[in-house]
């Protein structure tokens, strides 16, 4: 009698960054934005990154005593990350999906504010250093809590940015986005970005990099990643929909229609999108 078994499945991409992403409190920033890049290099080896890591904050740690003050510990990250490391933002070349993509980040020392405040924060938590990220609108903030106060920082080159500058950055964005005229206080754009937050940015950067170029598979995977964060995005259904009808996959986008209108009955686009359906339904 044979009682050989056969190994289980390796789970694929979306299925681990589902694992990673299942408790908010318990998750790693890290490893999740990591895990982005499977769906570029489902072959990536998440450990290697981690370790490179792991590699990079043992030599920081080496260098500063555990009672240091705050203040040194983030002059002593700054040198580190931006000087010898030699991070920086890509501006030659900024809307590239690589910018997005943590392990491409770690070889390069190139990428866009999300990403590289994704490691910088890893290398403060590394040596107590209080810090969280800002969903700051239009470009990614850190801020970090140090004796004397907060100092808000720009993860592209590490300078500590004033309120004015703030303001400055901010223009009439902030009282748009809120639809209103009047003074909105800036300790509203100041709260800290949840690590499900981060995530959904780096994922909706990603989407809009792809929509743009008509890269419908990229955009797929990276709309099925959304989805499996926010499952109750449903303005995300109806976008995946729309991917799914480039692709051909007329069923899936129908489904997907479906399930948006379920939850968005007296959306203002309720109308357009049952019409929609309707003439697909006479193609499948």
């Amino acid at each position: 009698m044979d009682f050989s078994f056969s190994a289980p499945a390796a789970p694929t991409p979306l299925e681990y960054f589902q694992t990673l992403v299942q408790d908010e409190e318990s998750l790693s920033l890290l490893e999740a934005a990591a895990s982005i890049a499977q769906d570029i290099d489902p072959q990536l080896d998440l450990h290697v990154v981690l370790d490179e890591v792991d590699l990079l904050a043992a030599k920081l740690q080496r260098r500063i005593p555990a009672d240091s003050p705050d203040l040194q510990k983030l002059l002593a990250l700054n040198h580190f990350f931006y000087r010898e490391l030699n991070f920086a933002g890509n501006i030659n070349n900024y809307y590239d999906p690589q910018n997005s993509y943590i392990h491409a980040v770690l070889r390069t020392r190139r990428g866009i504010p999300i990403s590289l405040a994704v490691l910088w924060l890893e290398l403060a938590e590394r040596i107590r250093l209080s810090a969280a990220g800002l969903g700051f609108p239009g470009h990614f903030m850190i801020k970090v809590s140090l004796e004397a106060g907060q100092v808000v920082l720009d993860p592209m080159t590490g300078q500590s940015l004033t309120r004015e500058d703030l303001m400055d950055r901010l223009g009439g964005a902030h009282m748009q986005l809120l639809g209103t005229e009047e003074e909105v206080p800036m300790g509203l754009f100041l709260q800290p970005a949840s690590p499900y937050e981060v995530l959904e940015r780096m994922l909706r950067n990603l989407r809009e990099i792809y929509a743009s170029r008509s890269q419908h598979e990229r955009e797929l995977a990276v709309i099925n990643r959304l989805l499996v964060l926010l499952p109750e995005s449903w303005s995300d259904y109806r976008e995946r929909a729309q991917v799914l009808l480039q692709l051909g996959q007329i069923d899936g986008a129908l489904s997907d229609f479906e399930t948006y209108l379920q939850a968005a009955r007296d959306a203002s686009d309720a109308e357009a999108v049952r019409a929609q359906i309707a003439k697909l339904q006479t193609k499948s």
